[in-house]
């Protein structure tokens, strides 16, 4: 038969020049490609080697760092733009046209806003309209489309196309209009999402669904994997998603959710991460019996089998990303929850953000309170509404920050003296009967001189606690007699002046139809005087003239400049203190401004500025802390800006 090389005719506006680059054999490329990757690393640590380390930034020293990530920049763009020749000769030898598969990546088009000579070079003509349209021209206009939808679920779903086909849109919108869209894509939204996620399939891969058909097979499925530089990966079970219990696979819409803030909150790159679900079937019989549920259709796995895929999904992932990759487990249920963080935190670079990342913003919170309440955060009484993953790791957190030394636990005990969790069985005493048998992460907090009350406004009149925290999932459970008492609390305690005299209230599950309280209601029933926060966005009110605006206490604050730190410090292991440190430099960041309006957070409309501030901060400590394994750099500050993805960046 009749060579296709030999007759193959050339396209018309393929010049000589073209038709020798399509003529480079591939393992020229691949020289090439390493040859490139080896003279940017050499340029860079030559320039780097020549700023003693521990030393301040000198003008010259800031100059060479901009040269390296100008050089980075370059091998960058060269390097895409090589593989891009390598993917076009695989294209035409299967048949198909490269330009076509471009556009059609997520990850590498630019659609309309392709520039003439890009679309030369990419083989477009035909592919796209004539008109060029600049990306942030998109973004308004995008906007404007998604405003005119009617329910936020069919804005999520909207936005999960642009995701799909255009993820330099998706991202610049999301940073471009933080405030308005975080909300869609994550907490009170993707809750809706993930229980409609069967019915709103996409049939677009959106990471990697593991079950425990998978079992020893898990490196076959990340090598199927198309991105081979995954420095973040966000795994769920979805045995717990927010406060809507068993979802199973439909819990794929949480790591999603997350990613999608680690890329347009905290800078890391959409290629380098991976959303992960494990099916170990569902509890769920409702879905389990519909005939759209994409998973295992059977109970929960509670077996060494379950077992056996974590940890062959976190060897793997080490395996192929490299040992330093950031792991992130999120909506497990409390049975796992804990005994996973303790086997792997130490031999990983892993957290739980139910865990871990709630006790930070939280914390933060409470640290910016003390200048509303005029109180130390060391003379507070805390009652916890809620003793499972979020309510125990915020009690450690916070009993962590008062102890002298956090290190040592019989200090850390100290601190839990004036912390009281209550269950769904009432408060946490040595008198009840189940004492014995309750979950580990419980047993710290079992009081023997309080008063074992059943219910939650018998517990605030007899502890008499000045922080009230909700982390039960239980709607309503902030009643008005509950606030009240709060505020009666705040009336009898003897040095509380006139102005300070304000309770803390936290009503932080989500989503929205699972909050103990709305802000208006707080506010109301407190008459303004209370320190509110909230899981999910709420509106705020107006009392006595003074307008009131509530805080979300969003892990959105806390993990992106967690994992940015942890991806840039190349880190073994994320701590407590690496926690801490997280807090402290996200309460810092709240203004005057904010607190005149009883606000604890930042507004999210900062949240990249507050993250990177977060990131640089923990991946200083973490150098300091021998925990990390990168070189570092002479200025943490200027080395993260120059990692941060942005998609409107000249």
């Amino acid at each position: 038969p009749t060579s296709p090389r030999k007759n193959r005719i050339k396209h018309p506006q393929e010049t000589e020049k073209t038709m020798a680059v399509r003529r480079v054999p591939p393992l020229a490329i691949r020289w090439g490609l390493l040859l490139l990757v080896v003279c940017a690393l050499l340029a860079s640590f030559t320039i780097a080697a020549s700023v003693p380390q521990g030393t301040g930034m000198a003008p010259s020293d800031e100059r060479g760092l901009q040269k390296i990530m100008a050089m980075l920049g370059t091998a960058r763009k060269t390097l895409l733009r090589l593989l891009g020749i390598v993917q076009e000769r695989e294209c035409a030898a299967g048949g198909e046209s490269a330009g076509f598969v471009h556009l059609r990546n997520p990850l590498t088009s630019h659609s309309t806003a392709t520039s003439a000579k890009d679309r030369q070079r990419l083989r477009l003509r035909g592919l796209l309209p004539a008109g060029t349209i600049s990306l942030s021209t998109q973004v308004e206009s995008s906007m404007r489309h998604l405003r005119s939808l009617p329910r936020d679920i069919d804005k999520y779903a909207y936005l999960q196309t642009l995701q799909d086909n255009y993820e330099a849109l998706y991202f610049a919108i999301l940073m471009a209009h933080t405030e308005e869209c975080m909300p869609l894509v994550y907490t009170p939204t993707v809750g809706q999402a993930c229980l409609e996620w069967h019915t709103l399939h996409r049939h677009t891969p959106k990471g990697l669904y593991l079950s425990l058909d998978d079992v020893g097979h898990v490196r076959e499925a990340l090598a199927n994997w198309p991105q081979k530089t995954v420095k973040a990966v966000v795994v769920t079970d979805g045995e717990r998603i927010l406060g809507l219990g068993d979802l199973g696979v439909n819990g794929m819409g949480i790591p999603v959710g997350k990613l999608a803030l680690y890329v347009a909150c905290g800078g890391i790159r959409p290629e380098h991460t991976l959303a992960v679900q494990l099916d170990t079937g569902t509890n769920n019989e409702g879905l389990r019996g519909d005939p759209a549920y994409q998973g295992l259709r059977q109970a929960r796995e509670r077996s060494h089998k379950y077992d056996a895929l974590v940890a062959e999904l976190v060897e793997a992932v080490q395996h192929a990303y490299g040992p330093h990759t950031l792991l992130q487990f999120e909506d497990f249920g409390n049975q796992n929850a804990f005994r996973l963080l303790e086997r792997h935190r130490h031999s990983s670079c892993s957290f739980n953000d139910d865990i871990q990342g709630t006790a930070a913003v939280v914390l933060a919170g409470l640290v910016a309170a003390q200048q509303l309440t005029g109180r130390r955060l060391a003379e507070e009484r805390v009652l916890f509404y809620g003793a499972g993953e979020a309510g125990a790791g915020i009690a450690d957190l916070l009993a962590a920050h008062l102890a002298t030394d956090p290190l040592d636990p019989a200090q850390v005990q100290e601190g839990r003296k004036e912390i009281f969790l209550m269950d769904s069985k009432g408060l946490l005493v040595a008198s009840r009967a189940d004492a014995e048998q309750l979950a580990h992460h419980k047993l710290n907090y079992l009081k023997a001189d309080a008063p074992a009350c059943t219910d939650l406004l018998h517990c605030v009149r007899e502890l008499k606690p000045t922080v009230l925290i909700g982390v039960a999932a239980v709607a309503g459970a902030f009643t008005q007699e509950v606030v009240e008492a709060m505020v009666a609390v705040q009336d009898a305690l003897p040095h509380a002046s006139a102005g300070n005299r304000m309770p803390v209230v936290m009503a932080l599950s989500n989503p929205t139809s699972k909050a103990e309280c709305t802000a208006e209601q707080a506010y109301t029933w407190a008459k303004g005087r209370v320190v509110f926060a909230s899981g999910s966005p709420m509106p705020g009110t107006t009392i006595d003239g003074k307008q009131l605006k509530p805080g979300q206490g969003n892990n959105a604050y806390i993990f992106p400049g967690l994992g940015l730190a942890a991806v840039a410090a190349g880190a073994r292991r994320v701590t407590d203190a690496s926690l801490l440190a997280a807090a402290e430099a996200l309460a810092e960041q709240v203004t005057e401004e904010q607190l005149a309006a009883g606000t604890v957070y930042p507004p999210l409309s900062s949240i990249r500025e507050v993250s990177l501030h977060i990131a640089d901060r923990v991946a200083t400590h973490m150098h300091e802390a021998g925990d990390a394994t990168a070189r570092r750099p002479p200025s943490m500050a200027a080395h993260l800006r120059a990692l941060a993805y942005d998609p409107l960046a000249p």
